[in-house]
């Protein structure tokens, strides 16, 4: 019996690490928009995973957690086995904390994780099945960026349960709720602050499209239109978040985010691909190799969008949330490489036509801006998604705020380059220049450099 009982242990503590590992995995591969601890409501059905995550939260001293739980059942797999509800509960830890522990169990495998002094317990089934529908609050003691996670220590059981989260501090003498984690409590501020900056931007930008309306093409009333749905999905992101704050809920605000930042998303790699291949600028229409990515990319945007919201509606207490985050990046990676290739097009075109069109000045100005343009969105991609990622996982919790500043920073620079290069004037290079036996001559010799090579 006591072979068997640690050879269960060991198997359940094996379960535990790899449900962490993966748990650390899709925490390493969050790119999506920061997760806010709102109040949140999970139904649990049937699951027999050894652990659940829920909602991970940066306290202040004194910041609290609410858990309501009922309808609870748990249901043995096989008929030999008899639950032990004492084996099952929910605790908090950090993700320190829980490593060192999960740790430790590889050394004591008879020992369930709920037993561990390190972590904090709030409650295990028994006192959840005896009060028929649990709910209590617990304050926590010291600032630390908490997870709350569900634990079931007994293998061939399923849990099934109605779970309502709620984490938040107190803000001030008035002891306000303020549902966002310290980290994450300045976003709606610093996204107003952004959405202002575009309505400038794109104010400036309609300034000069009807200033200059007789060289204005198509491609500057579509570079427009995205600066304005990046405004009003910022705006919509700050007044989502806003609500949350002193909320808990989002009053609707979050399906406004979605629906502008998924026209915002589609137009965003649209737009790039029509710039970088030349549509509107160099010739009217589209070749039939780069109909075919943006016949790639738009429902790849579309599917990116709908796995956002699920990741952001479910979180990680899901089933399913895992795939959906993996999914989730699969897409965008495929999308930011996708819209590399017209670029790449571009330039492998102008080189061949700087030697053969007898216009090697007009043509080796813009190859030089379609090299800049590609370096530029390949950094662009490279920091949104690698380096802003790096500073989250470097940054401490109560600062996460500023990876978020950082990542539309870089935006907002990257629509100035474009709009500054691609803006509609009459001397711009991309459009115009003058072709004397000087400027052919310089060329010509430096077409014959391997400079431009990628």
């Amino acid at each position: 019996m006591a072979c068997g009982r640690q050879d269960q242990n060991m198997m359940l503590t094996s379960k535990i690490c790899a449900a962490f590992a993966a748990f650390l995995l899709i925490t390493a591969l969050e790119l999506a928009r920061p997760c806010a601890a709102e109040i949140k409501h999970t139904s649990i059905r049937s699951d027999a995973r050894s652990l659940i995550v829920f909602d991970k939260f940066g306290f202040e001293i004194g910041g609290v957690v609410e858990l309501k739980v009922s309808n609870l059942h748990v249901d043995p797999t096989q008929d030999d086995v008899q639950p032990n509800l004492s084996l099952m509960g929910f605790f908090l830890s950090t993700d320190e904390v829980l490593l060192r522990v999960l740790s430790e169990l590889e050394q004591d495998p008879q020992q369930c994780i709920l037993q561990n002094p390190s972590l904090k317990v709030l409650t295990d089934l028994r006192q959840i099945a005896g009060a028929g529908t649990y709910n209590n609050t617990y304050s926590v003691p010291d600032t630390n960026e908490y997870t709350l996670y569900f634990v079931n220590c007994q293998s061939n059981t399923e849990v099934s349960m109605n779970v309502r989260t709620a984490m938040y501090n107190l803000e001030g003498k008035s002891k306000a709720r303020d549902f966002l984690p310290v980290g994450q409590t300045q976003l709606p501020k610093l996204y107003f602050t952004f959405f202002l900056a575009y309505v400038a931007l794109g104010s400036v930008w309609i300034y000069v499209c009807v200033k200059r309306k007789e060289i204005t093409h198509r491609i500057h009333i579509l570079m427009g239109i995205l600066v304005f749905l990046k405004a009003l999905n910022l705006l919509a992101e700050a007044e989502d978040k806003l609500y949350i704050k002193s909320t808990g809920t989002a009053h609707g605000w979050d399906i406004v985010f979605y629906i502008f930042g998924f026209f915002k998303g589609i137009m965003l790699f649209t737009v790039i691909v029509l710039i970088g291949t030349g549509w509107s600028f160099l010739k009217p229409f589209l070749q039939d190799k780069e109909k075919k990515v943006l016949m790639i990319v738009i429902p790849l945007q579309v599917l990116a969008n709908i796995a956002s919201v699920v990741i952001d509606e479910t979180g990680p207490s899901t089933k399913d949330f895992f795939t959906w985050k993996q999914l989730f990046l699969l897409v965008d990676i495929i999308c930011c490489c996708a819209i590399l290739f017209p670029i790449v097009w571009s330039i492998k075109h102008l080189r061949e036509a700087s030697h053969t069109d007898g216009k090697a000045a007009r043509n080796l100005v813009k190859l030089t801006l379609f090299r800049q343009y590609y370096i530029v969105v390949v950094s662009y991609i490279y920091f949104t998604r690698i380096i802003v990622f790096a500073l989250t996982t470097v940054t401490a919790y109560r600062y996460r705020w500023v990876t978020q500043f950082c990542s539309e920073l870089a935006t907002i620079a990257f629509y100035i380059f474009t709009g500054h290069k691609f803006r509609p004037v009459a001397h711009n290079p991309y459009f115009v220049l003058e072709n004397d036996e000087e400027e052919e001559t310089a060329a010509q010799e430096a077409l014959k450099d391997d400079d431009f090579d990628l």
